[in-house]
């Protein structure tokens, strides 16, 4: 369960450390593990206080530095978490496989051979961005995502791979077969190049193989970017 408190109207810290003591009373929720996901970095150290069992934290990155990259995650690893690490550093967000790969590598010697971070507790969430926005430039993300993905898993040992599904289709907001196909043939490929997890609408999710052929056979024009009138 992803637990996020960054809401205007609300004091995150207080509303994080009384929303976690609610949820572990709670006999069906507190066997489930807990993302604490927050922009907030007193936030997040206040759900690492309060959450029972094992957390995941999301995220860290490089985008203040090596220092604080480094800070945060020694305070990972001192609650026991897990930690979502994203392919950003100080010049800004990955968007082709070479810049996530480059950054993932990064991050990844800095927590293993710096730290000790047990790779089994790095989560890579290399970028998924939106495709078909009539951007040329954007065209390739989907596989830029999936390549990355294949060569963090042959590279960095025991780290896994995760992203947000649904950014994939942003461009089709209001489509919702076409998102839902979208999000299977995505999902279809880059599990395959070794994705672990995904954050997903579960009601928004359609089976790969019961997509229509034609839906099935456009949509993948789009994802695996194989022409250029796909949009």
């Amino acid at each position: 369960i992803d637990v996020n408190m960054d809401e205007g109207m609300l004091d995150g810290v207080a509303a994080m450390r009384r929303f976690l003591r609610l949820i572990a009373s709670e006999p069906d929720i507190c066997r489930v593990p807990v993302m604490i996901d927050s922009s907030k970095w007193e936030v997040i150290e206040e759900g690492l206080k309060n959450v029972q069992g094992k957390a995941i934290v999301n995220s860290i990155s490089l985008k203040e530095g090596e220092e604080a990259f480094l800070a945060h995650a020694r305070k990972v690893m001192r609650y026991g978490a897990a930690a979502v690490v994203m392919a950003f550093d100080e010049k800004g967000q990955a968007d082709t496989a070479a810049r996530k790969i480059e950054i993932c590598g990064r991050s990844y010697r800095l927590l293993v051979d710096r730290l000790g971070f047990a790779p089994d507790d790095i989560i890579f969430d290399p970028n998924i961005f939106a495709v078909a926005t009539g951007i040329e430039e954007h065209n390739n993300y989907a596989l830029d995502f999936i390549e990355a993905t294949r060569a963090i898993k042959a590279t960095l040992p025991g780290a896994r791979v995760s992203g947000g599904v649904s950014n994939i289709s942003f461009s089709f907001r209001g489509n919702d077969p076409v998102r839902e196909a979208m999000h299977s043939v995505f999902l279809y490929h880059a599990i395959k190049a070794g994705m672990d997890m995904g954050i997903v609408n579960a009601g928004q999710l359609a089976i790969y193989d019961e997509i229509p052929a034609h839906l099935r056979d456009l949509v993948e024009d789009v994802i695996l970017n194989r022409r250029a009138d796909a949009t």
